[in-house]
């Protein structure tokens, strides 16, 4: 459900700064990709050096489309992890953190300030080193709205640091990406508080509770 519009979004970036899109079959699900060498992940350097590359790709990412086009908004995302979301109830650890983690997806996509098409799974793994550009993102998975979601993949990769100072890294990234760190924070406790998982018991749980008590 999420990769829906890849091919589109790869079309729409046109790489820039994606990898290129050769070709593909937009029925079968196939493409064909730029080469990126040596492909090295960028999840494979410090910290703080993937903020500094990740925000500079975000920017140049943050590009609203032009209508009609194929992208859902992300509402639709939103909506789908918290049907998925309520089938977990009987797991739940905490009802009333969840049940603030829902009310956040269905109104943070209504108050977004400004809206552009967003990769929703940006983070340092899907970033590669390449010839053509120092470093190219791949496997977009595209949905109109805000912009300070796509900070929070990133940021939930980075559990250790987050935890250890959750409002600094928060706001750190947030400069970066020249967006509102009390907005990017409210995505990341919405996603550490209700997104769907395996196991309810887990760190990630910890991280929403945490950012309740700053």
């Amino acid at each position: 459900m999420e990769a829906e519009h890849e091919i589109a979004g790869l079309r729409f970036w046109n790489g820039d700064p994606t990898v290129l899109l050769l070709e593909a079959d937009q029925e079968l699900g196939a493409m064909l990709l730029e080469r990126c060498h040596p492909g090295t992940p960028l999840r494979a350097a410090p910290e703080p050096e993937q903020d500094l590359i990740l925000a500079r790709l975000q920017l140049r990412l943050r590009r609203r489309p032009v209508a009609p086009h194929p992208f859902r908004p992300i509402l639709a995302l939103t909506s789908q992890w918290s049907t998925d979301t309520l089938a977990q109830v009987a797991q739940w650890p905490d009802h009333g953190l969840v049940r603030e983690g829902l009310r956040l997806f269905a109104e943070l996509p209504k108050g977004a300030p400004a809206e552009a098409l967003l990769a929703t799974d940006r983070h340092a793994g899907n970033v590669l080193r390449a010839q053509r550009e120092p470093w190219l993102a791949i496997d977009p998975k595209p949905f109109v709205g805000d912009p300070a979601f796509d900070a929070t993949q990133h940021l939930l990769n980075c559990a250790a640091r987050l935890k250890a100072d959750p409002l600094g890294t928060i706001q750190r990234f947030s400069d970066l990406l020249e967006l509102d760190d009390q907005r990017v924070r409210l995505w990341v406790f919405a996603r550490a508080a209700a997104e769907p998982r395996a196991d309810w018991t887990g760190p990630i749980t910890e991280l929403a509770r945490l950012l309740v008590r700053r």
